[in-house]
């Protein structure tokens, strides 16, 4: 029984700067030699990005977002950041959810699965129940989260809902993946934290899947995921006294460009579908030169990776929701036009964990 996304909804925090902005925020804020100041600087105007939204205000110049403004506060304590993550991502988890659920016919009490993504915050009782209560779901539904897995978090969700509309065709299941990553902001200053800080930003995501097409949509046709076990150590995710801290080495495009022609060729594989058959890519947009590197590997134009330059230019990276956020940029822009067409979509995490999955886009 095949599982279809039936629509999905998007939210970003209020609060948006340049990438300008954020680049003299983080000047004025890292203690830095000139040579670390450029190195900065050339991170930041090569990224790609124009614009970033953040949960916090601090970005916005403004130094009343934390109770107690003497302390040193860009840089919070773990607790201080998860205080944060609580009362900010449930309210982009509800907007996302009810953008997602405006565009169907279907009530919140017909949510049969609820399944909520988040590698940037966690607590107990946690969004999931929070979603329940202010969405007026079922407290029946069946919850499952999906937590720390970095980028590629709302793959597995997918993957998740897929099963469960295999063996339970008239469940509705509703993913919520929301990501607060600008509250890790870490006052680093070697390469690796330069990097993370020049390319992360917030934003939810909600999907709503089916075992049967309501309009236009996708329809999920098969997923593969690998490990590309030599970059293990290029991007790690852990937790420290003062947030949660990331790895993430220059390193990973030339990775993803070794293994990436393999990944794909095995999941076209599983379809019996060529690479010349995709009409457009939903590539997780880590950074510019991750786009860059697999646009030249697979060979395809630039026109078909525009919805994930279009993202990564306005929105940066949002971790497990991006590829979510390129997802609905392709429908809302292609849906009434056309139909029937293949979008090969990739994320990439900590293992270095590589996924691909293929859609197909339904007639409205």
């Amino acid at each position: 029984m095949p599982a279809y996304i039936t629509s999905i909804g998007t939210a970003v925090p209020t609060y948006k700067a340049t990438q300008q902005e954020y680049m003299d925020f983080m000047l004025g804020h890292l203690t830095l030699s000139k040579r670390k100041s450029r190195e900065l600087q050339i991170l930041y105007r090569a990224s790609g990005i124009h614009y970033r939204h953040s949960v916090m205000a601090e970005y916005q110049f403004e130094y009343d977002f934390f109770p107690d403004a003497s302390s040193v506060k860009p840089f919070p304590s773990v607790s201080e950041r998860l205080e944060i993550y609580n009362k900010e991502s449930i309210k982009l988890c509800v907007e996302a959810a009810k953008k997602c659920l405006e565009q169907t016919d279907t009530r919140y009490a017909e949510i049969t699965h609820l399944i909520v993504v988040s590698c940037t915050g966690m607590r107990a009782p946690g969004n999931d129940i929070a979603l329940i209560e202010q969405l007026g779901l079922n407290s029946h539904v069946e919850r499952t989260s999906i937590n720390f897995m970095g980028c590629y978090g709302s793959f597995n969700a997918l993957k998740v809902a897929n099963h469960i509309l295999g063996n339970q065709p008239g469940a509705k299941v509703l993913i919520v993946s929301v990501e607060l990553c600008t509250l890790h902001l870490q006052n680093l200053s070697d390469t690796d934290n330069l990097l993370v800080n020049s390319l992360f930003s917030d934003g939810a995501a909600a999907v709503l899947l089916e075992s049967k097409p309501t309009g236009a949509g996708y329809k999920i046709a098969n997923f593969h995921c690998d490990l590309a076990l030599g970059g293990k150590e290029e991007m790690e995710w852990d937790i420290s006294e003062s947030g949660f801290l990331m790895t993430l080495s220059m390193n990973i495009p030339e990775i993803i460009r070794k293994e990436i022609k393999s990944l794909t060729d095995k999941l076209m594989e599983k379809i019996s579908l060529n690479i010349s058959e995709v009409d457009f890519f939903a590539i997780h947009p880590g950074g510019r030169r991750i786009l860059e590197v697999i646009q030249q590997e697979l060979g395809f134009p630039e026109d078909k990776n525009q919805f994930s330059m279009n993202i990564l230019r306005n929105y940066g990276n949002m971790s497990s929701s991006t590829v979510l956020f390129v997802l609905n940029d392709i429908l809302q822009q292609i849906k009434s036009a056309d139909h029937n067409k293949n979008v090969l979509s990739f994320a990439f995490g900590p293992g270095l964990t590589m996924e691909s999955a293929l859609f197909k886009i339904q007639a409205q």
